[in-house]
């Protein structure tokens, strides 16, 4: 395991934006040493794939002259960032993890993500690592290899955001961006003893010049350390724009305030398998016993053996193999990994009517889900079935808990609740009925602030 001794851990990037803005810290000492834990550290668990020191250090001098002036300097001031290799930044090249796009232009503009988090004062450190066309619940491409968990480094450290939870739980910086088609958010998070979150679908916009890469399924996100810092970064990154079709209207009040005020809920569903998924027994009895603890806070537990009437991974697969096709095109797949090469040649016989019943199936999917709504104000079950599974030997069943909430665009978080036998960290998923955004983080929050000793 990574040590986790350095100052960068000791601060929250609430605390380091804090001293950066009242010139109690300078960001270039923050960011040197978000450079110096990065090159000490990513040997062990390949979480970046590009970094350039001397960008960072000079947007850090720049953020400190504004400072010194009494310019403007934003809510993240001075806060390292690392940036997912599918999202655009500036002097960066976007590569998808992929040898297709290895030598694609460097990045003239940033995302509308990295774009917000800049003007908020971050300062980009890097790029971290993602499957191939982030397509995979573990983080490895013929590219740039494995990225390997920091618990364990043995194991995956999940996907498809892998590199940047890495990053973020073994100490080289406190946050990065990160997506959520499948699960790329909450599997890699609960992998690596993260809270993670995936937003209500349109609640932070994708839109830019080109069309949305997954467009029905995909969330952008981040990654942190806390729920607290979580929420300090969603004020600033959550709001509309006009280039996404999807995106969501601001909320009335700041997730930080909404989330402070939010009472816990009435009752909540507890799902091991949701009607479909083996669970590992230690993983189904640590999230059970989070659950558990639930009920001494006084809140209703309703059991819900089954969720959905059948695995919907055939849906997923349609409309994800499709999105994967119109990205590649015409290129080679031969040059891809094996394993998303397949999925992109499977949909060349996909009619267009395929395709409608795959968006027809999610209304249906979604149909069950409110169902279950009927009898809980919040859905829980394991994040991951099993242990993250060893490099090198796939086995896709821990990943089973997470895609149906991509089909449903429903607002999903995890949050850590234990470890396992193995050492590894096990996740408790929390999701929400439509746009619930702040019930679920609200108890994502109550969770991370009463944990049990033995837990992360």
């Amino acid at each position: 395991m990574i040590g986790h001794d350095c100052n960068m851990i000791a601060q929250s990037l609430i605390e380091i934006a804090e001293m950066v803005r009242n010139g109690r810290r300078s960001a270039r000492s923050v960011v040197t040493e978000a450079l110096a834990t990065i090159q000490e550290r990513n040997d062990a668990c390949n979480a970046f794939v590009a970094v350039n020191s001397a960008q960072a250090i000079e947007d850090a001098e720049a953020l400190d002259q504004r400072v010194l002036h009494d310019g403007p300097v934003g809510p993240l001031a001075g806060v390292p960032l690392a940036v997912k290799d599918t999202e655009d930044s500036i002097g960066y090249r976007t590569t998808f993890g992929s040898r297709m796009w290895a030598s694609a232009p460097i990045a003239s503009a940033d995302s509308i993500l990295v774009a917000r988090l800049k003007a908020a004062g971050c300062i980009v450190v890097g790029r971290t690592n993602t499957p191939e066309l982030a397509a995979k619940g573990v983080t490895d491409n013929p590219m740039f290899g494995a990225t390997r968990n920091p618990h364990d480094r043995t194991r995956t450290a999940g996907g498809s955001s892998g590199g940047s939870a890495a990053a973020v739980a073994s100490g080289m910086v406190p946050l990065a961006t990160a997506s959520d088609g499948g699960g790329s958010i909450r599997i890699p998070a609960s992998a690596c003893g993260l809270p993670g979150f995936k937003p209500s679908l349109g609640r932070i916009p994708d839109g830019g010049p080109n069309p949305v890469d997954w467009m029905n399924l995909t969330s952008r996100g981040v990654l942190t350390r806390t729920v607290d810092e979580l929420l300090t970064v969603l004020d600033v990154i959550v709001g509309p724009d006009p280039t996404d079709l999807r995106s969501l209207p601001v909320p009335a009040v700041r997730w930080t305030q909404a989330v402070a005020m939010q009472p816990l809920p009435m009752r909540v569903g507890w799902s091991p398998t949701l009607g479909y998924a083996e669970v590992d027994p230690q993983i189904a009895a640590t999230c059970a016993a989070a659950v558990d603890q639930l009920a001494g806070d006084g809140i209703e537990i309703v059991e819900i053996p089954s969720v959905f009437d059948r695995d919907p991974i055939g849906v997923w697969m349609t409309l994800v193999s499709s999105y994967l096709r119109r990205s590649v095109g015409n290129r080679d797949t031969m040059l891809m990994d094996p394993e998303v090469a397949s999925m992109v040649n499977s949909a060349a016989s996909t009619t267009a009517q395929q395709l409608i019943d795959a968006d027809d199936a999610c209304h249906r999917i979604n149909l069950q889900l409110v169902d279950a709504f009927r009898h809980c104000d919040l859905l829980l079950t394991p994040t991951l079935a099993f242990d993250p599974e060893p490099i090198g030997q796939p086995d896709f069943r821990f990943v089973r808990a997470t895609y149906p909430f991509n089909l449903t665009r429903s607002p999903a978080g995890t949050i850590p609740v234990g470890i396992g036998a193995a050492g590894l960290p096990i996740g408790l998923q929390i999701v929400g009925p439509q746009h619930a955004d702040v019930a679920v983080l609200a108890l994502m929050r109550h969770i991370e602030q009463t944990r049990r000793p033995g837990q992360l």
